[in-house]
């Protein structure tokens, strides 16, 4: 190879060639961002130029006002902050942006001087107003050994991230106390979430509002599944888009690209289930007896064999099905829902 190497450089115009693709591999490594033609009185950047520029790509112009973020966040966030909120956070501009005068972080972030040199927004959400000092679940379903962790989690990179209740995360709603007018409710894992109830739906003005409930009940909208959801507090879940149909097998049932049907041989009804390509490796403490008394090591791996086979299956209980310390069973739905 090293060889062929010395041959091509040998041809007029072949070091420039082999320097500038060094060049195109180093600068790939360069952390890109989002470059804005301005940064408004505020602080916050407005104005989109170009996403997915480094921070030397977008200086370069050298236009007065240019500015750039480093934040790798989803189309819907800037949006929001552009509609909302006057503009994106982190707002570094690249005339005079060696100190971080004029540099807005956003709310749980501080503007600190890096190693080169260069301004940026580290994470530092206030944590001095915090009253409940213990643990928290978060909306994401994950324990944080404190708020001011989730607050921190939230600033990093998931911006949507809040406190549903205060506590671990539990897998029931009898020690859960939710907020305001939220309501708990358990999922088809079992874990509890605070939701908000829906008193009142609107009529459904489009066929393609209705969905087929795992319970073989036909919901006008996602609106009405969640409030039916709300008044039984368990998660009923999608069993396909549309309304519920006399489906022999599964066969007659359509589901959307990326899904499967299953058939649940107890219910003889179908449900248009994810089928995932491959599981992480699994732990000991993962293995699962499922509804056909057959023991998986995981969850992920019982429901592989359901797509294998076409067939839905449900956890009975944690464990191996041969074990005789287990407690009584828990059913454990497949994750497919609105809740």
């Amino acid at each position: 190879m090293f060889g062929m190497l010395k041959r091509h450089l040998r041809q007029p115009g072949s070091l420039f060639l082999f320097v500038w693709l060094c060049h195109l591999v180093e600068h790939q490594k360069v952390q890109a961002g989002n470059c804005w033609l301005q940064q408004g009185k505020n602080g916050r950047c407005q104005v989109l130029y170009m996403p997915g520029m480094s921070r030397e790509e977008c200086c370069r112009s050298q236009r007065l006002g240019t500015s750039w973020t480093e934040e790798d966040v989803p189309n819907t966030t800037l949006f929001r902050w552009m509609i909302f909120n006057g503009g994106a956070p982190n707002c570094i501009p690249c005339k005079g942006g060696e100190s971080c005068e004029n540099v807005d972080c956003g709310s749980g972030k501080i503007c600190k001087i890096n190693r080169k040199g260069k301004p940026r927004c580290v994470c530092a959400p206030d944590c001095s107003n915090i009253t409940w000092k213990g643990p928290v679940c978060g909306t994401d379903g994950k324990t944080y050994k404190d708020e001011c962790a989730l607050l921190r989690a939230k600033c990093k990179n998931q911006p949507d991230l809040d406190v549903q209740y205060q506590g671990k995360c539990k897998k029931s709603c009898s020690d859960v106390l939710c907020p305001g007018t939220f309501r708990c409710v358990v999922d088809q894992t079992n874990s509890a979430y605070c939701v908000p109830c829906n008193r009142f739906c609107p009529d459904a003005t489009s066929p393609e509002q209705y969905l087929c409930g795992n319970d073989g009940i036909i919901y006008p909208s996602a609106c009405h599944l969640r409030k039916a959801t709300c008044l039984h507090g368990r998660s009923i879940g999608v069993a396909y888009e549309g309304k519920c149909i006399k489906a022999k097998s599964c066969e007659d049932i359509r589901c959307k690209a990326g899904k499967k049907c299953l058939w649940d041989t107890r219910m003889g009804r179908g449900r248009c289930s994810l089928c995932a390509d491959s599981c992480p490796e699994s732990r000991a403490n993962e293995a699962v007896c499922a509804s056909d008394n057959t023991t998986y090591p995981s969850e992920c791996a019982m429901k592989q064999a359901a797509c294998s086979m076409g067939v839905l299956l449900e956890v009975k209980h944690p464990g191996s099905c041969n074990s005789t310390s287990t407690t009584a069973s828990v059913s454990r739905k497949d994750p497919e829902g609105l809740a």
